[in-house]
């Protein structure tokens, strides 16, 4: 069970400090957004390269962009350790998801609330993780979408008939209110943005939202 707290809800002026906070997950989740595949703007690479130097877990990079065929890669390059990029984007993915393990990253397919999972089985065996989107993606702070955690159980049914370590994550509204019905579901990586930021202690935050997902490991 891994958490992985969304820099998103951070304070964007006092990012090096917002990691240090967050030392004790197991991952930085970082969006990065164009205004084109979602309305909204976020960081691109140079920032995501400044992060990786001083972080002190890995990070994992969220793609909501357009073209990833073409701008996924180099995030992988620069060293982050998990790349993530839509489906909904994607023109070749298995080209798209060999070259990010090329460069040494984990793998990762995401999926928005609309996207059926089983048109994209045939992929996990190029992916290291699948992302189940529980809110339509593009800003923070979104209510929870419960009736996503039929999809994250499906994911979960196929990465075991397939085998491998494949990790099922999920992104958006995760919170102590609602990370334990994700696990039960079958989610193993757990993004949590506000619920961390907003808390007035993110290490505890991140211990309590761990222990709740443990509790309840599928």
């Amino acid at each position: 069970m891994q958490i992985s707290p969304s820099i998103l809800s951070a304070d964007f002026a006092n990012l090096q400090s917002e990691l240090q906070a967050i030392a004790t997950a197991d991952w930085a989740h970082v969006d990065v957004m164009d205004a084109h595949f979602v309305p909204n703007l976020t960081l691109g690479l140079p920032i995501v390269e400044s992060l990786l130097r001083v972080s002190p877990i890995p990070i994992d990079c969220h793609l909501m962009i357009e073209d990833p065929d073409r701008w996924a890669p180099p995030y992988a390059e620069a060293g982050a350790q998990s790349v993530t990029f839509h489906i909904e984007a994607a023109k070749d993915p298995v080209t798209l998801a060999r070259g990010i393990r090329a460069q040494g990253a984990r793998a990762s397919m995401a999926i928005k609330p609309g996207t059926p999972f089983a048109p994209y089985e045939e992929l996990l065996p190029e992916l290291d993780m699948v992302l189940v989107m529980t809110v339509e993606p593009g800003f923070g702070g979104q209510s929870f979408m419960a009736d996503q955690m039929p999809k994250v159980a499906q994911v979960r049914e196929a990465v075991k008939r397939h085998g491998g370590d494949i990790w099922v994550q999920v992104d958006g509204g995760v919170s102590a209110r609602t990370i334990e019905q994700c696990a039960e579901a079958g989610a193993d990586v757990f993004v949590a943005g506000s619920a961390v930021y907003g808390a007035e202690s993110a290490a505890a935050a991140v211990e309590e939202l761990r222990a709740l997902a443990q509790g309840h490991a599928h």
